[in-house]
């Protein structure tokens, strides 16, 4: 059973930083391409940050020299940390596992950012 569980969300100020994790089990996570996904109230689900299983990077540019996606292979774990933040930040950040034939989303960690 596939279980990709978020954490490190939560209320911020303008400027300010959060780290989010995503701990992955059920899968072989070194195999698996990695991404964070966000819904804002109103919107479509959008691509924030993905890192490959062989570590390479892409990001929106509205995230671009302020967010940074890591991985670390041994504790099955993806990290978004996330600086300079705006309220137009707010939203559901989801983690994403996926392959060529697959993907698994996890429950999703709100953040907020006040002005």
């Amino acid at each position: 059973q596939v279980q990709l569980v978020e954490s490190g969300g939560g209320l911020v100020q303008t400027g300010g930083s959060l780290r989010l994790s995503c701990a992955a089990s059920g899968i072989i996570f070194r195999l698996n391409n990695m991404a964070w996904y966000r819904q804002a109230p109103g919107k479509q689900r959008e691509l924030v940050a993905e890192i490959t299983n062989g570590g390479g990077r892409n990001y929106a540019d509205s995230v671009k020299g302020r967010f940074t996606i890591s991985r670390d292979n041994a504790k099955n774990t993806v990290y978004l940390q996330m600086n300079s933040l705006t309220p137009e930040d707010t939203a559901v950040y989801y983690c994403n596992a996926y392959r060529a034939n697959y993907d698994h989303w996890g429950q999703g960690t709100q953040v907020t950012v006040s002005s």
